[in-house]
């Protein structure tokens, strides 16, 4: 039925025919002008046809919003160029093999060209189209040739910094994909279209050229075919041959002309809302002052004796009329929708505001120029997907959305560094090799493969930068193989985990509740305000995040808090139940689906010794017994990890919060948990005992 439906849509068929023929079309044509003679007649139709092109081009290019607008432009004249060309083929063998006979033996329109623009005087055409010449090679083309050059290198040049952009903006949520995707296809778009601008100026450039080499072989050959071969006299010779030949190459230098004033439009646009017409007007007009200045001007001169004083008085009061007018037009609007203020407090628009300020990326990261093309996905970079995927798992796991990451280049950087900031606070820096893979070593390897020594950016571990040939090999050495785009991703969520707390505030715990309204609207409005303040809850939520619980299960959190209302004013205590109403799922995120977790304890008489100086607020414990404990503890962690268990110390909850602050920071990968907060259907496996015998 599709194929039908088609079928019967003349408008469709219509439309494809002209579409696929019209280039075609226009090939044959100007073989056919090369090849085959043309009669007068059909030359005046072509040359006619060819200004009209020249004008209907350079309107187009003067009435384009954006250059992209008239993206077909560089064909076009390619297009237009090779025409006139071929035409000027034509006309050459009309007027070489019927010159001899009048002016007329051309066509109407190189006659008129001949005789009435420039008097019928051969010296007089010789010179305007000398001028004209020079006006488009010198002036028009070279000009339009440059700054082409110009603006093809530097669009290409910045095509990786509009590709970052447009992809931090996507990574930001203030734009869509498929705004995204399309910015993306205009950035393309555009530096394609200035590439072929830039070729299709050197068109224009050796049409101008040509034009003049054609205009002095017509001459010399006619001369020679009218006096050798026709016997007319140098005289007669010289008034039919040459005045037709210039006729010929007036005909075609001001379509010529024409389309290099276009080109020369087109390369200098700057992109903006209005065609260029009005552009024109409007900024050239529209401060009063440089219409009444010109006025005064041009009136000081026209009084001057021996000066047209008519014409320059004339043309003064003209713009005195316009800036007139002008200031009228742009005092209407003020008059009617702004009020009058003290003189005191006018602002000025030299003054400071608050769009001068900056605001800080809650998540930053940025990068060395070497590693622009990681960011890139136009050159293959990954980092961005990445970088999305570490932010969906981390949302997942944590249980509020993180941040977007803003990213941008830094030159104070080396060129393969990049640094991880939040708040404006650098957290991390690393280096990576973009052309190369990072071997890590986990612990034991089997044999030696060949790179460059570094130590991994996330966890200090020694790795290899090795060649991506070495993967295989490195792989069944024993080690971890990643690209640069993982190594930085990984670093990166690695750091946000660490830095959780930092990344949400009191707007995203009112997000979190509003979110549990939906499901549990009572106790959402019994808790806040009606409990406790927001505040009271985004410490609750900082301190769970501090000690790397997540806070996915909110319902309960609020549960809790609700049900311990009077504790507002002991934040740790208030901490430490919500801690045990979690306990099911703490043990889950240490053991997983295990029923026993093997942990380290205190010995029973350091444990009573911190539990009675926390508990009597004296903080008195001798700094020789909490280094020997801290050493202890480490020792003991590094020893289950070497057996492949999560190194966790179980305490009661007098000390956990205590010991919790002076190992946070210490340790990576540790867990403080308390008696209470283990459940009862759940089993321990004490395995060593810090301070005693194991």
């Amino acid at each position: 039925m599709a194929t039908s439906t088609l079928a019967l849509d003349p408008s469709a068929g219509r439309g494809s025919f002209l579409t696929g023929f019209g280039t075609p079309a226009i090939m044959l044509m100007m073989l056919a002008m090369i090849v085959l003679p043309l009669p007068a007649m059909a030359l005046d139709f072509l040359f006619t046809m060819s200004i009209a092109l020249s004008i209907m081009v350079l309107m187009a290019s003067v009435y384009a919003t954006r250059p992209l607008d008239f993206g077909v432009f560089p064909t076009v004249l390619l297009l237009a160029t090779l025409m006139r060309l071929a035409l000027n083929v034509a006309s050459t063998r009309v007027v070489l093999l019927n010159g001899h006979t009048g002016t007329d033996s051309a066509g109407r329109v190189i006659e008129a060209f001949g005789e009435f623009v420039v008097g019928g005087s051969y010296a007089v055409g010789l010179v305007l189209f000398t001028i004209l010449v020079v006006i488009n090679f010198v002036v028009v083309t070279k000009g339009a040739t440059r700054v082409s050059e110009v603006t093809a290198r530097f669009t290409l040049d910045a095509m990786p910094g509009k590709q970052m952009a447009i992809d931090a903006d996507l990574n930001a949520g203030l734009i869509s994909s498929d705004e995204a995707l399309e910015r993306r296809e205009r950035v393309t778009r555009e530096s394609d279209f200035y590439g072929a601008m830039d070729g299709a100026s050197k068109f224009v450039r050796g049409d101008a050229v040509a034009g003049i080499l054609i205009l002095f072989i017509n001459i010399i050959g006619g001369f020679a075919i009218g006096t050798l071969q026709h016997g007319l006299d140098a005289s007669q010779a010289a008034q039919n041959y040459v005045l037709l030949t210039i006729g010929d190459g007036l005909v075609a230098q001001i379509p010529a002309m024409l389309l290099s004033t276009a080109t020369a439009i087109i390369v200098t646009r700057v992109s903006g809302e209005q065609d260029m017409s009005a552009e024109v007007s409007s900024q050239l007009t529209s401060n009063p002052k440089v219409l009444f200045v010109a006025a005064g001007i041009i009136g000081a001169m026209g009084i001057v004796p021996g000066m047209p004083n008519v014409v320059f008085i004339s043309i003064a009061t003209l713009l005195a009329v316009g800036g007139y007018l002008r200031s009228q037009a742009g005092l209407t609007p003020e008059l009617v929708e702004t009020k009058p203020e003290p003189a005191d407090v006018q602002p000025k628009s030299n003054e400071l505001s608050w769009d001068d300020v900056s605001s800080l990326d809650q998540i930053g990261l940025e990068v060395g120029y070497r590693l622009i093309p990681l960011v890139d996905a136009a050159q293959g970079g990954d980092l961005l997907s990445r970088i999305k995927g570490v932010r969906k798992k981390l949302s997942q796991e944590l249980g509020f959305l993180v941040d977007s990451v803003h990213i941008r280049d830094n030159l104070d950087l080396g060129p393969n560094k990049y640094r991880i900031s939040v708040h404006g606070v650098s957290m991390g820096e690393g280096e990576v090799i973009p052309d190369r893979e990072l071997a890590i070593n986990p612990g034991q390897v089997f044999g030696q493969v060949e790179g460059i020594a570094t130590k991994d950016p996330t966890f200090g571990l020694d790795a290899l930068w090795i060649d991506p040939s070495q993967r295989d090999a490195a792989q069944t050495a024993g080690y971890t193989v990643v690209d640069s785009s993982t190594v930085i991703a990984t670093h990166l969520s690695q750091l946000l985990k660490n830095n959780a707390a930092k990344l949400i505030g009191q707007d995203d715990v009112q997000q979190l509740l509003e979110r549990l309204k939906q499901s549990a609207p009572k106790l959402v409005e019994n808790l806040v305000p009606n409990t406790m303040s927001l505040a009271d809850v985004t410490r609750v939520v900082h301190s769970l995040l501090d000690e790397g619980v997540p806070i996915r299960d909110m319902r309960t959190i609020a549960e809790t808090l609700s049900i311990h209302r009077g504790l507002e004013n002991n934040p740790e205590e208030l901490v430490a139940q919500v801690r045990v109403a979690l306990g099911p799922s703490i043990f889950q995120s240490v053991a997983g689906a295990a029923q026993e977790l093997p942990v380290m304890v205190l010995d029973p008489q350091l444990e009573q010794m911190m539990s009675s100086a926390v508990q009597n607020n004296q903080g008195v414990i001798e700094p020789n017994l909490l280094d020997t404990m801290v050493r202890g503890i480490g020792d003991a962690a590094g020893k289950m990890e070497s057996e492949g268990a999560s190194p966790v110390l179980l305490v009661s909850g007098i000390i956990r919060g205590f010991l919790s602050k002076l190992l946070r920071g210490r340790m990576s990968n540790f867990y403080i948990l308390a008696y209470e907060e283990i459940p009862g259907d759940k089993n321990i496996r004490v395995v060593t005992t810090v301070g005693g015998q194991g």
